[in-house]
């Protein structure tokens, strides 16, 4: 299993010729450490005997030990198999099967069981659903806030192609953080995410936040974007009104995955974390292992302190 032709020249189109080999040695930062304790396995019992799928398992999250050992997990609603093919990412892209009705209810008892107070839901891309799998997002809110009416939630959604009735109906079930990926900058949207666009994930962000939303994005480095373009991509976050972002280093799932075209030591992560807030972004997640979804209750924190500190300062005489 190769690199397809297809993403070979759209990564050659989009100016990429570096490559880190694919069996090469990583960093030494690079090297997770995985521990499944007995809070993972308990939990990963817990959720199979619900009939639940999450992003943690089915994207090959390298924070799962962390997470899990700490009785938190990250829900992926609307199946398990993705309309689209983004060239970074494991989720499986066969045919989906239809949704399941129960499965808001499902996640909203996993919330309680759990005990959380931070609950994390995303979903695989439904292009073949009329609203892009945006009712489901919705009816697991409201099933998650009926359960457990003082649990936070965020959701990481699809564009839902920027269909505007789709999305207001996410919206208007009000989660405390609406998180959408840009993904990568500009020059490598085609080359990793071709059903995608940088202008429409934009537009969805603004849409957020102009419905009141504390918004949230996040981007996967090492694709063979320079440290301008990251710069330039989170000044047109934050133009938009992102309040939260997160950014990690790229991990090449498999051989037929976008190679890694740079790796970013952690004091580049470090800087890009200052660029953000540089740029007017209350709070960002930026270390080589971060992921959409890691420290999500803390930066959600994180990012209200600054909101009331930014509005404390704006009123002053």
């Amino acid at each position: 299993m190769t690199l397809s032709p297809r993403r070979s020249k759209r990564l050659a189109d989009a100016g990429v010729s570096e490559a880190v080999p694919y069996r090469q040695r990583k960093p030494e930062w690079m090297r997770a450490r995985v521990e499944h304790g007995a809070e993972v396995t308990a939990l990963k019992r817990q959720i199979g005997s619900l009939d639940l799928v999450t992003v943690c398992e089915e994207a090959g999250c390298p924070n799962l030990s962390e997470c899990w050992a700490d009785g938190t997990a990250t829900f992926m609603i609307n199946g398990e198999r993705c309309t689209r093919a983004c060239g970074f990412c494991l989720v499986d892209t066969r045919r989906p099967a239809p949704l399941d009705a129960d499965e808001p209810s499902r996640v909203a008892q996993a919330v309680v069981s759990m005990g959380l107070d931070f609950a994390v839901v995303t979903a695989v891309a439904r292009d073949d659903l009329d609203d892009g799998g945006a009712a489901a997002f919705a009816a697991t809110i409201e099933a998650i806030r009926a359960a457990r009416p003082h649990c936070r939630v965020e959701v990481l959604i699809p564009d839902c192609k920027g269909d505007a009735d789709a999305l207001d109906r996410i919206f208007e079930a009000r989660p405390d953080v609406l998180n959408h990926n840009i993904e990568t900058v500009a020059r490598l949207q085609r080359a990793a995410r071709p059903s995608a666009d940088y202008t429409r994930s934009l537009a969805v962000l603004a849409r957020a936040a102009d419905a009141g939303l504390v918004t949230k994005s996040g981007m996967v480095l090492g694709l063979g974007e320079t440290e301008a373009e990251i710069g330039s991509t989170l000044t047109d976050l934050a133009g938009v009104g992102v309040s939260i972002v997160t950014m990690g280093q790229y991990l090449r799932p498999t051989a037929a995955h976008l190679p890694v075209a740079h790796w970013w030591a952690p004091s580049d992560f470090d800087r890009f974390a200052l660029m953000a807030t540089q740029a007017g972004i209350a709070h960002a997640e930026s270390s080589p292992f971060t992921r959409s979804s890691h420290h999500a209750a803390q930066a959600a924190d994180a990012a209200s302190v600054a909101g009331r500190q930014v509005k404390a300062v704006s009123v002053t005489p």
